[in-house]
């Protein structure tokens, strides 16, 4: 691994493997919040008398209130440093997620959800500024695959437990679940994990500040060509998450607790996306390795949208071009979320904050739409595979090829 860089050294060092360790579960969280509790979403749907629209906004409510509360987090840590927002946001996450446990209706469930994501928003926002901290950027790129690997491994495990607790004990005890994980989070961060800030800005709340850090951020085209990359690749992986339980469970007939392992499978391929990353990234560089991805992306997408169109509506037509998808978000991911952040060394936290909300932003908005035109068939979900898959191609061969060379 790489070392980190010596604008760290003003703290004691943490080994390389602790910190990978550290992002890995603080990344871990946002798909043991989403992908764990997937299985259960048609049973609590029915359990609480809702309707499939109510069912989205678990998801894209949570969604919304992630990436807004990250614009709250990003100049918080920029001001007090990285390990006390970990401790406020995963604290609230514990809260939240026992709550949404208990929620005794529909509405409770939702306004939990809310709760969880605003939290949440702490640890991922928090992470990514992390890597900024303490490693320049094309090393960042390479250590963010690294902790995008750890998300995956936990990702791959969270389905199958979701579908195991869901059938065995009940939703309740599925969405219980995450409450656990961002325990020992808490208990590592509180334990281990040292402040990775060297340098914190008395003056990132004031509204002169705030005002040119987030000004400084939005006219930097590195910053848009590897956001739109971002938002992109994460749209099309929503689109599957928020649509993909009740097409398979509900339209296709699958077990819930064989979704579990589809969605493991998903994420291995994911992990398998990360480690190519890393194996492209020096001999190509960022541009390069994200050009290479995304034609792997755009077959993908491309063979869905031609399925769909054949009438081949079935769980092999959804799956095998989704798993080309999926290699590629291992590679889009890493590049991508570290890209954003790089040209701003001094205001991680914002940066990462705004590429989260984008990235969050887009998914609430797509979660909104399929709330809509869910029609009982698996057509939505492949038709907006195939559209996100044609907006990734383009930011990665035009905007990233433009104005995504990194500094050094």
């Amino acid at each position: 691994m790489s070392s980190p860089a010596p604008a760290a050294s003003a703290a004691p060092a943490m080994s390389p493997a602790l910190i990978v360790f550290v992002l890995s579960l603080l990344l871990g969280l946002q798909p043991v919040t989403t992908d764990l509790y997937l299985p259960a979403l048609p049973g609590l749907t029915e359990s609480l008398g809702a309707t499939l629209a109510q069912a989205q906004l678990t998801l894209s409510a949570l969604l919304l209130a992630f990436g807004l509360s990250q614009l709250v987090w990003g100049p918080l840590s920029d001001r007090y440093g990285r390990r006390p927002v970990l401790l406020w946001g995963l604290g609230a996450y514990v809260l939240a997620s026992v709550a949404s446990t208990l929620a005794p209706t529909m509405e409770a469930l939702i306004l939990a959800r809310i709760l969880q994501g605003a939290a949440m928003g702490a640890a991922v926002m928090c992470a990514r500024a992390i890597v900024r901290d303490l490693y320049r950027p094309v090393d960042g790129a390479r250590v963010m695959s690294k902790g995008l690997t750890g998300l995956g491994v936990i990702a791959c495990l969270s389905g199958p437990l979701g579908g195991l607790l869901a059938g065995w004990a009940g939703w309740r005890v599925a969405l219980l679940a995450p409450a656990v994980f961002a325990a020992g989070a808490l208990a590592l961060v509180a334990l281990r994990f040292q402040e990775s800030l060297a340098q914190k800005n008395p003056q990132a709340l004031q509204p002169a500040t705030l005002l040119h850090t987030w000004r400084g951020i939005v006219r930097h085209p590195t910053f848009w060509a590897y956001s739109a990359l971002s938002a992109a690749s994460y749209g099309g992986l929503f689109t599957v998450l928020a649509s993909s339980s009740f097409v398979f469970i509900q339209v296709l007939g699958v077990s819930r607790p064989s979704y579990g392992l589809l969605m493991s499978s998903i994420s291995g391929t994911y992990i398998v996306g990360t480690l190519i990353c890393r194996r492209l990234l020096p001999r190509w560089g960022v541009q390069r390795t994200v050009a290479i991805a995304a034609g792997f992306t755009l077959t993908g997408g491309t063979l869905m949208g031609l399925f769909a169109l054949m009438g081949l509506h079935n769980g092999w037509a959804i799956m095998l071009p989704f798993y080309l998808f999926m290699l590629a978000h291992g590679v889009h991911q890493p590049c991508s979320q570290s890209g954003a952040v790089s040209p701003f060394p001094y205001s991680a936290g914002a940066a990462s904050a705004l590429n989260g909300f984008l990235m969050a932003a887009t998914s609430f908005v797509m979660g909104s739409v399929l709330g809509q035109v869910m029609d009982g068939t698996v057509r939505p979900l492949m038709y907006g595979v195939c559209f996100w898959s044609v907006m990734i191609a383009l930011s990665a061969w035009t905007l990233v090829q433009k104005h995504g060379k990194l500094p050094h």
